[in-house]
């Protein structure tokens, strides 16, 4: 088996593989047994001479491989037996079924076969070979024309980087150019820096003298306002007095007027007695309107300075300015809690004014200092604003909180004022 070609010995192998697989154990020639139990997959590749071998030497082995080829292509077996090739058949088919079958003059039918084979295969080597050569010659020619271009294009990068150069030559030069320039222009900043050092120390000296000379004469102006501060003292200090006298008495005054009145002590605020609807209790409708007035966020601040001032603030007019996306409780919340602090930072008192047709959930009011309240049933939140207006003493300090006209107009009288609820919103957002 030796002298066959590769393609019929691989042919003869895989047939001999394929068989043994199929072959119950005891059938198995004794030589072929541990070629048996590899896997199929590497039976032909790790047991090929094994196989190859017992074809030549196990006579029933062979026979079972004969069986097998035969029964892929009977007619070819037929002719081969009676001792004849078909002239169609592949010569690899011949040698293989001649090898297997044996028949009289099987040794020159398997050679004249291999030959065939040998020179199909040598054609197929040489087109390969022609077909490799002719990829090589156009590889190349490719590599001719790349090493063209190549050339072409290093020639103009060489330009390239020669004009590079001469232009990098031009800027060194004249980089050296300015270099020298700016030095020279360093040495005449330096001697005109050491001319105004000069006169700067001569300035110094100048102003030195006049400093002693003007601290002479602050001093002197300093002792006549000494004096002038002893007599002021003086002065000062007999107005105070009157003062302070003045004041006593109107103190000692307003005390006995007070006894006089037997007035009782009461945490009483006018803003209580007004009517309206308290966090927690029934609330029922009303509406809300707009207005203008003073909107600087200072200015509402300066009023809320004043002494015992009141602020009553129109709730919804506020909000809805402010944050008008938000639920209604959610900016009822945000504004008491808002005006808390203010309560809490300016010591005013502050009211807290809603229409209550919509109020299920009364907002919470944190600390001290600050009432909420809704209006009545068959009442507006403007209405309930001038009852705590004219609820107040005629003199107390009143700030309303509304950008609503006509409770601007309604709540005017002399001590009332009147901002926006901008003015209010930027308040808060400080």
């Amino acid at each position: 088996m030796s002298t066959l070609p590769d393609a019929v010995r691989a042919r003869l192998v895989a047939l001999g593989s394929d068989v043994l697989g199929a072959l119950p154990a005891a059938d198995v020639p004794g030589v072929l047994r541990p070629v048996a139990k590899f896997a199929a997959a590497k039976r032909a590749r790790l047991g090929g001479a094994a196989i190859a071998a017992a074809l030549d030497t196990e006579p029933g082995f062979r026979r079972r491989v004969l069986d097998a080829a035969s029964a892929a292509d009977p007619a070819l077996a037929q002719a081969l037996e009676a001792g004849t090739a078909p002239p169609a058949a592949d010569p690899v088919d011949v040698a293989v079924l001649a090898y297997l079958l044996r028949p009289d003059g099987w040794e020159a039918m398997v050679e004249t076969a291999a030959a065939t084979v040998r020179e199909g295969d040598d054609a197929a080597r040489l087109t390969r070979e022609a077909a490799a050569a002719e990829r090589l010659r156009e590889q190349l020619d490719a590599a001719r024309a790349t090493t063209r271009e190549m050339r072409t294009t290093m020639r103009a990068e060489i330009d390239r980087l020669k004009n590079e150069n001469t232009t990098l030559r031009r800027r060194v030069q004249e980089t050296r150019e300015r270099l020298s320039e700016a030095r020279q222009q360093e040495h005449d900043e330096q001697e005109q820096a050491g001319r105004e050092l000069a006169e700067t120390r001569a300035a110094l000296r100048s102003a030195e003298t006049e400093a002693r000379r003007l601290r002479a004469r602050l001093a002197d102006a300093e002792a006549a306002l000494e004096a002038a501060r002893r007599t002021g003292r003086a002065e000062r200090g007999l107005g105070t007095a009157r003062l302070a006298l003045l004041l006593d008495t109107l103190g000692d005054a307003a005390a006995g007027l007070r006894r006089e009145l037997a007035l009782p002590a009461s945490t009483l605020a006018p803003a209580d007695t007004v009517e309206a609807a308290v966090p927690g209790g029934p609330l029922d409708g009303g509406a809300v309107g707009r207005a203008r007035a003073a909107d600087e966020p200072g200015y509402l601040d300066e009023l809320l300075s004043l002494p015992r001032v009141h602020l009553i603030v129109d709730g919804y007019n506020v909000t809805k300015t402010a944050w008008p996306a938000m639920p209604l409780d959610a900016q009822r919340s945000r504004l008491a809690q808002g005006l808390a602090a203010v309560a809490a930072r300016t010591g005013a008192e502050v009211t807290l004014v809603f229409d209550g047709a919509d109020v299920t959930v009364p907002p919470p009011v944190p600390g001290t200092g600050i009432r909420v309240r809704f209006s009545p049933t068959g009442q507006t939140a403007d209405e309930l604003i001038r009852r705590l207006v004219r609820a107040e003493p005629q003199g107390r300090p009143v700030v309303v909180v509304s950008s609503d006209r006509e409770v601007a107009d309604g709540v005017r009288r002399p001590g009332v004022r009147s901002v926006e609820a901008v003015a209010l919103v930027g308040l808060l957002s400080r």
